[in-house]
């Protein structure tokens, strides 16, 4: 996969992921780089279990890479915390 469809991919994995884990986006940057993390920790993740991992740019991809992102999330917050505003 080229760069370009790996941050694709980042972005809407790490938006989806955010949205599901804490309702609200950690900001673009960091949903792109928690995205694309999630990518390789999904594509880790599945290919231990027997399963492909991310493949290209496709619904497959993006389940396997949003699976890894709430991974990451969830380890991202507990390590973060939560931010006193």
């Amino acid at each position: 996969m080229g760069i370009l469809s790996w941050l694709i991919l980042g972005l809407i994995a790490g938006f989806v992921g955010s949205k599901i884990v804490n309702k609200s986006g950690d900001g673009l940057i960091i949903d792109i780089v928690l995205g694309i993390v999630g990518a390789f920790v999904g594509g880790f993740v599945f290919h231990l279990l027997g399963f492909a991992g991310v493949t290209g740019l496709n619904i497959y991809s993006m389940i396997v890479a949003i699976v890894g992102a709430i991974v990451v999330l969830v380890a991202y917050h507990a390590i973060a915390g939560r931010r006193i505003a």
